[in-house]
């Protein structure tokens, strides 16, 4: 069996994937502002 070359995506499945995008900026974010919150930390004591 070959794979087919086109693949079907209906827009539910979209907007899935967009939400992914989404929620992996904000915990990248959120993971980058706990770092630089942790940095600052450090440098104060």
């Amino acid at each position: 069996m070959r794979f087919p070359l086109i693949v079907r995506i209906n827009r539910s499945s979209l907007q899935e994937f967009a939400m992914a995008d989404v929620a992996f900026v904000l915990v990248t974010i959120a993971g980058f502002v706990l770092v630089a919150l942790a940095a600052k930390g450090v440098t104060e004591l």
